[in-house]
């Protein structure tokens, strides 16, 4: 039942990539890509969340218990679209290893939390927590392809992307690997998996400080600059 399940999300998410490029064959075939990949962060957001503060039970507490069928729905659904998505990507050759890798993991931890019947409250909330940024990622994007990347909306989300990654996937991040470890009931296998994908997070984290570096510096000799123009040009004796 599961693997269909799987398998119907997977041919949904397909199907649905299928028909926004017949409907926006103007644009790229990323573009749609990322329509999608959009769709699913918001949806897998709204739903893991739903699960861990809602349905229950709660991650940080109950790792390792049996999984919920509202957990194995979810589940299937983002493993459906994490095969979509994987597939696309090798085969248009647009991500990094660490992207793949990011993928691949998430794979993996997904088929063995369903596999087990197990630890889908911690798979849940590690979905949670992996996506709940990547709208901002998908904003991004877009507001580059359309010429607005470069202004207040383009540093907003910067903003609000950079916050969100250090507060929920490096700081509750840390918490829930805590709580994972520490807990008897869990998996050695999804302990392992856990770590992995802690691990990669702190790989991104150091992209993104680098960035945030590199942006910031930028931003600062920008003011720089423009004060000395309005300096200058407010000074008729040095406008002479």
């Amino acid at each position: 039942m599961t693997s269909l399940s799987v398998a119907c999300s997977l041919v949904c998410w397909v199907l649905l990539y299928t028909c926004l490029c017949l409907h926006n064959s103007r644009r790229s075939y990323e573009w749609n890509c990322r329509l999608v990949t959009l769709l699913h962060g918001i949806l897998c957001v709204c739903v893991t969340a739903y699960i861990g503060f809602a349905d229950g039970p709660w991650p940080f507490t109950h790792p390792g218990v049996e999984n919920t069928a509202l957990q194995v729905a979810a589940m299937s659904l983002s493993l459906g679209y994490f095969l979509f998505d994987m597939g696309w990507c090798i085969y248009f050759h647009t991500e990094g290893p660490v992207m793949l890798a990011h993928h691949g993991l998430s794979i993996l931890g997904i088929l063995l939390a369903l596999g087990l019947g197990e630890s889908g409250t911690e798979a849940c909330a590690a979905l949670f927590g992996t996506e709940i940024t990547n709208p901002l990622l998908q904003a991004r994007w877009f507001l580059r392809q359309m010429g607005r990347y470069e202004g207040l909306a383009g540093d907003a989300v910067d903003l609000l992307f950079v916050a969100l990654f250090t507060s929920v996937r490096i700081g509750v991040g840390s918490w829930m690997l805590y709580c994972e470890l520490a807990s008897p009931r869990p998996s050695p296998l999804m302990k392992a998996g856990s770590v992995a994908m802690y691990v990669l997070s702190w790989v991104f984290m150091v992209d993104i400080a680098r960035f945030g570096f590199r942006k910031s510096r930028a931003r600062y000799r920008t003011w720089k600059e423009r004060r000395r123009m309005l300096e200058v040009n407010g000074n008729p004796g040095k406008a002479d």
